[in-house]
């Protein structure tokens, strides 16, 4: 669970989510992936309820998270999920459950039966974003952006990832892919929630470069 400044979001999440955990009756760990230097109460928040807090490394972006979290993780399945609330712990078994027969699962919210509580705008950008990555680069699903998803942690170790904001989501899924040809995903419907307290830490202006930029690279395998 990649973190920057969301104590008060944890403080809700993390009793939850360690409930849900111990419903699946398998040893879990929980990494909350934080920044470089301490901006506020996390590490605390993280002791009162279990969850291992870690610095990440190589720089305070979302990859940097995403990578400093894949390094650590030792189980033998990781769901990603964000910080924020917008991504139910509550969900995490409907994900879990379906660990031995599929090789991914997505909380979908472009199937049916998914849903998003964004503005029409975000939910414009998220439409093209999937639509592109998917065509381009030959992804059929139907939610390649969202990273909440289940994933094996062996997959996941084997990989080499350069990006450095959001888009290292779809850069895990296609390069999971390219290994993998007989790649089994599933898609189960998923209600996107908006956040709880706190501000969105994506750049509207870098979210569209990289996203681009990214595209291209992972397309022509530069």
């Amino acid at each position: 669970m990649p973190c920057y400044l969301e104590e008060e979001n944890l403080r809700l999440l993390l009793p939850r989510l360690v409930h849900e955990l111990k419903l699946t009756g398998d040893p879990f760990e929980i990494l909350i992936i934080d920044t470089m230097q301490v901006m506020d109460n996390t590490k605390e928040v993280c002791e009162a309820n279990g969850a291992i807090y870690i610095s990440r490394h190589g720089g305070n972006n979302y990859g940097d998270a995403i990578r400093t979290g894949v390094a650590r993780v030792q189980g033998e399945y990781t769901i990603f999920m964000d910080a924020d609330g917008s991504h139910s712990p509550e969900f995490i078994n409907n994900l879990y459950r379906h660990r031995n027969e599929y090789d991914i699962v997505i909380a979908s919210r472009y199937i049916e039966g998914g849903s998003t509580d964004n503005t029409w705008l975000l939910i414009l950008m998220s439409y093209i974003t999937n639509l592109t990555y998917a065509v381009i680069l030959n992804l059929q699903y139907k939610d390649i952006s969202n990273s909440f998803k289940l994933y094996k942690t062996a997959w996941l170790k084997e990989l080499t990832l350069r990006c450095k904001n959001f888009d290292i989501v779809e850069e895990i899924l296609y390069k999971i892919k390219k290994n993998h040809k007989e790649l089994t995903v599933l898609e189960i419907p998923y209600s996107f929630k908006q956040r709880l307290f706190g501000h969105t830490k994506r750049n509207l202006f870098v979210f569209i470069l990289t996203y681009i930029v990214t595209i291209i690279r992972l397309r022509f395998d530069f």
